[in-house]
């Protein structure tokens, strides 16, 4: 009878394995093509968390500079004509700066006023304006650098930095999400074979939880 058993017990435990096996190779498959895809991204945001978390220690000296130039007199007549006070500027107002100052200020919101137009140019790292003046033509602009350092931990934050890279962050996001849950399942997998594995997952989410509750008011 037990000869019998084992025979039909054989072919389930070999589906098992086998069907333990899938798991395992789809696993290790997302698993690496997540870190592959976040690689980078972490290495940055790792780096940039320590940045960020000591900025009051890490000195940086704005760099300012002034650029100026003038608009082709056939262009005054695209500022003069009544416009809504948050418009952008006419495109050939736009290229025609960019052209002057080097700053690319196409389709974004200016205040516009009886004598001026300004338009703000908000970029990781620094800043930007240019204004223009609506009766001559006169273009004023500054560019502000505060450093690598501080360009990078803006765009940690995703500050000012755009649509495209703001579409980075959401799939740089997604990949970990997944590397994290692929890598918790793996865990599991082999966790009766590492005794160490469990406490240690432990550990990481009491640590935490403790800071906040005790540490963080």
């Amino acid at each position: 009878m037990s000869i019998v058993r084992s025979v039909s017990a054989a072919p389930a435990r070999q589906a098992k394995r086998k069907w333990r096996g899938w798991w395992l190779k789809q696993l290790h498959t997302w698993h690496w093509m997540s870190a592959a895809v976040s690689l980078v991204g972490m290495l940055l945001f790792a780096v940039t968390g320590i940045t960020l978390n000591h900025a009051a220690s890490i000195g940086a000296t704005p760099v300012v500079t002034d650029r100026a130039g003038t608009l082709p007199p056939p262009l005054l007549r695209d500022l003069k004509a009544p416009t809504a006070a948050d418009a952008a500027l006419p495109p050939r107002v736009a290229a025609a700066v960019a052209r002057a100052v080097g700053l690319d200020a196409a389709g974004k919101p200016g205040e516009w006023s009886d004598g001026d137009v300004y338009v703000a140019l908000p970029r990781p790292g620094g800043d930007a304006w240019v204004s223009i003046d609506r009766t001559n033509g006169k273009i004023t602009a500054e560019v502000t650098s505060r450093g690598w350092i501080a360009y990078l931990n803006d765009l940690h934050k995703g500050r000012n930095a755009g649509n495209a890279w703001g579409w980075f962050l959401d799939v740089f996001a997604g990949a970990c999400i997944l590397f994290t849950l692929t890598g918790l399942l793996l865990l599991q997998m082999h966790g009766k074979h590492r005794p160490a594995t469990w406490p240690i997952v432990a550990l990481g989410v009491v640590g935490p939880v403790v800071l906040i509750l005790v540490f963080i008011h």
